[in-house]
């Protein structure tokens, strides 16, 4: 594990960058072998806007990176934080325990927390309402933010790192982490149901994550987890469905053609606001 961390404390961009792509590339490959869905849509197209959005998502993170780290050090040398607390308490503590309770909390309040009050606060769901407006949900979606939802994703993980007392390489690990399993779970991949099933005990799997991107309530606000699927079963917002019967999309926002304008969608954030229309599924 020291190996591990040593590694991630200094990592490269080069190395981060790869992560990015080899993860893309990985997962696009796959979905050609053994598809959930065989979408009638132009991949490359498709995989155009949401690679915009993922540029937007790197600047956004590459601008304000130095906070990460400025709050890192802050509570390290302050012995700050839920980590800090805990090496000062149990010095014996195993290495690998302290780097599962650092990534697991900041998988909480970066992810998880973030994402569930991006569905419950009106002004946040603006922002989110893109990610959920993709009809083909596929590991490009991964990365399909709003510019402003990366900036209110990114104060969520600030704050994450000022609770956990986190040092610069378990936030470097938490965010490789979290770039791969994202990619993972938004890719139009066919597991086997059991398979699936026995990887969400622990982890978010495809199916588990794609029942969130169902169209209607109540599925919509559920499964928000990204890395760890502990945080749904505890909260009880876990659900599952059948994978084949889900439709992608949002239904405030039903016309395709519009979700796959770039102008269209980097304005939705700004344009009256329309709640949802369904209250209950019906299926």
């Amino acid at each position: 594990m020291d190996t591990i961390l040593a590694y991630f404390d200094g990592i490269p961009s080069s190395h981060r960058s790869l992560i990015l792509v080899g993860g893309i590339a990985f997962f696009w490959l796959i979905e050609y072998l053994i598809p959930l869905f065989r979408f009638n849509y132009k991949k490359v197209n498709h995989a155009g806007i949401n690679i915009f959005f993922t540029l937007t998502t790197i600047v956004v993170n590459f601008v304000l990176a130095f906070l990460l780290f400025k709050v890192s050090e802050w509570t390290v040398a302050n012995n700050f934080g839920i980590l800090q607390w805990i090496d000062l308490q149990f010095p014996e503590l195993s290495a690998w325990w302290y780097v599962l309770i650092g990534v697991a909390l900041l998988d909480f309040i970066g992810a998880w927390l973030a994402h569930y009050v991006e569905h419950r606060v009106p002004f946040f769901w603006r922002f989110h309402l893109v990610h959920h407006t993709d009809t083909h949900v596929d590991t490009t979606t991964a990365n399909r933010h709003h510019p402003g939802e990366s900036v209110i994703r990114f104060a969520f993980t600030l704050l994450g790192v000022f609770i956990v007392g986190a040092p610069v390489a378990i936030i470097m690990l938490y965010q490789s982490m979290s770039v791969v399993l994202s990619q993972f779970n938004h890719a139009n991949i066919n597991i086997p149901t059991k398979i699936d099933r026995w990887i969400s005990y622990v982890i978010v799997s495809p199916n588990m994550h794609k029942v969130h991107h169902h169209h209607v309530l109540p599925y919509t606000d559920t499964n928000y987890g990204n890395i760890f699927s502990i945080w749904d079963h505890l909260f009880r917002t876990f659900a599952v469905k059948d994978p084949k019967t889900l439709v992608y999309g949002v239904d405030t926002y039903p016309d395709a053609s519009e979700n796959a304008n770039l102008k269209s969608l980097l304005k939705i954030p700004f344009n009256k606001y329309r709640p949802p229309t369904t209250l209950h599924a019906d299926e």
